[in-house]
């Protein structure tokens, strides 16, 4: 069964009994506009789907295993695990590559960077130190076959978040899993895009998803207990506590379970 082939900050695996539970039973097509490692999309395997995200490497990664996951399998077992490859590989000029060398670069810094963070400045390079793993599984070749094989129907797109208000129809399902409000200062991350996503971006992202809302469409929503959160939703939405562990923090004894929310 087909997994998500890359860890990503916010990655929804250890919520998805929750989350999964929420899904309706029918729906048209699903649509998961922040796509990151897509755990929900293949845990719920919909016949129809959409996925998209304004990271355009991301999203390349996901069209490079789609459509020439043997390319990119090729490729990473070539990769070596050592820090003069991963500093190499960091500092490669990516963006013009073929969707499968994209694919193979992301995965291997996502298997090999510090604790899985995929993190870009505002010039949009790539900038996670290099990991302290023993032997990474940078080339799961099972997996990323059956990844492939799942997708073959699924429509892959680079856009905004509020494109999907041009393509929904009544009783689809989407499910938005943004970067999360920070709870502190020292909690931000929304570096996955060199555009960052701040409040104002959150305020709209829950004006798209109130008006799926009244269109009849099902609508998912997962953030932090942030302040920003309950009070922008408070209305028109229902919302769930649930606790998640975060994995951020590189020692064990760094990592507690938090508060999330839910909203639908």
């Amino acid at each position: 069964m087909a997994r998500p082939f890359l860890k990503w900050v916010g990655g929804k695996r250890q919520l998805l009994p929750v989350l999964v539970n929420h899904v309706p039973k029918k729906f048209g097509t699903f649509h998961e506009p922040f796509v990151g490692g897509g755990a929900l999309f293949f845990s719920v395997m919909p016949k129809k789907a959409v996925l998209s995200d304004t990271n355009k490497r991301l999203i390349r990664t996901w069209l490079g295993v789609r459509n020439n996951v043997h390319d990119v399998i090729a490729l990473l077992k070539t990769y070596p695990h050592t820090k003069k490859f991963f500093l190499s590989m960091r500092s490669t000029e990516i963006d013009n590559k073929t969707d499968a060398e994209v694919a193979a670069w992301m995965i291997y810094l996502n298997k090999t960077a510090y604790n899985g963070l995929y993190r870009v400045n505002r010039s949009n390079i790539f900038n996670v130190p290099f990991g302290s793993y023993k032997n990474p599984a940078i080339c799961d070749e099972n997996n990323l076959l059956a990844c492939s094989e799942a997708l073959q129907d699924t429509e892959i797109l680079h856009e905004d978040f509020s494109k999907v208000l041009t393509r929904v129809r009544k009783g689809d399902f989407v499910y938005f899993d943004p970067p999360y409000v920070p709870l502190s200062a020292t909690s931000m991350f929304t570096g996955y895009t060199a555009e960052g996503f701040g409040p104002e971006e959150q305020l709209r992202l829950r004006d798209v998803a109130l008006e799926l809302k009244r269109r009849g469409v099902k609508v998912l929503l997962s953030n932090s207990a942030a302040g920003l959160v309950r009070q922008i939703y408070s209305d028109n939405f229902e919302i769930e506590e649930v606790l998640a562990s975060r994995h951020i923090n590189c020692k064990a004894e760094g990592r507690s379970k938090i508060t999330e929310l839910i909203m639908r």
